[in-house]
């Protein structure tokens, strides 16, 4: 059989903390993304010409010691959820109600370890005309846009990989491209990402800390941010900068993280007005941009 197939009955028989090491190409990124859909923690690309040794030994180290700090109880139920979310892959439909009106704010997102699943569980639940969405997922390059794919074609929104300058808009939501620093800008009412190279921060590029930065200055009390799953400080005081601007600030619980890191982090520094379980989410966001 091969390497997939073995993780999913390995996973439901003997669940085990899995780092996926993937060729950066298409081909690649798609076998990666079906890893984590079966239960694998974290993914990375093996060296290439844009990616050095030296890079892969630091998000190495990094990465084992996320998975690391992954709860026995917590990687059981991560297995049994997978094995379940393949079964009723087939039947899931996209949320097709719309809000009963659309606002102009922002909603920022930020993730890492346990992130895509998180994601994948908040996006399906958005109704079409949610105002625009930006998202930092850790993540290497490529394997971003097959990420995107995937989520666009189970949820009601539209899903897809920033590009540079784009426009934001209702029922549309961008995540930054793996080895890229995404942020907002506005010009006038209109608001558009911009994506740059630059030194990592906190050992990530993407980061979401230049994103949820770039969200307190330039949208403001108009923005909503969400830090979920994931090892690590990265986001925690740019969320801060967010809520001193009068933003809607909320965190994933520690219950339903595969990681209490970047959550808690925030919530320490007081970024936190709401701390919910990850099913709550989405009720939480449509409660506060349907004000």
């Amino acid at each position: 059989m091969d390497g997939v197939t073995f993780l999913q009955k390995l996973m439901k028989h003997y669940p085990i903390r899995v780092i996926i090491v993937s060729s950066l190409a298409e081909s690649g990124s798609e076998v990666a993304m079906k890893a984590m859909e079966y239960g694998a923690l974290e993914v990375m690309c093996k060296p290439g010409s844009s990616y050095s040794v030296g890079d892969m030994s630091e998000q190495l180290r990094d990465k084992i010691k996320a998975v690391a700090a992954v709860p026995d109880y917590r990687l059981k139920m991560i297995a049994e959820k997978a094995t379940a979310s393949s079964a009723q892959a087939a039947n899931a439909q996209p949320n097709r109600t719309a809000m009963l009106k659309t606002t102009n704010k922002i909603i920022a997102m930020g993730a890492s370890t346990g992130g895509t699943e998180a994601l994948r569980e908040v996006l399906t639940a958005m109704p079409p005309n949610i105002p625009p969405i930006v998202i930092v997922q850790h993540m290497p390059p490529y394997f971003t846009k097959t990420f995107a794919e995937r989520l666009d074609s189970v949820c009601s929104i539209k899903v897809k990989e920033a590009s540079d300058m784009e426009i934001l808009a209702p029922g549309k939501a961008l995540i930054a491209p793996g080895n890229m620093h995404m942020e907002i800008m506005r010009s006038g009412a209109v608001y558009y990402a911009k994506l740059m190279d630059g030194p990592m921060v906190f050992h990530q590029r993407p980061s979401v800390e230049n994103l949820f930065l770039s969200v307190a200055k330039y949208a403001g009390k108009n923005s909503v941010g969400i830090i979920m799953t994931g090892m690590g400080k990265d986001g925690a005081a740019g969320l801060l900068e967010m809520r001193k601007g009068g933003a809607h600030t909320i965190a994933q619980d520690e219950k339903s993280c595969v990681v209490f890191g970047m959550p808690k982090e925030a919530i320490d520094m007081g970024a936190v007005g709401r701390i919910v379980p990850l099913k709550d989410i989405p009720g939480a966001i449509i409660r506060v941009v349907s004000r």
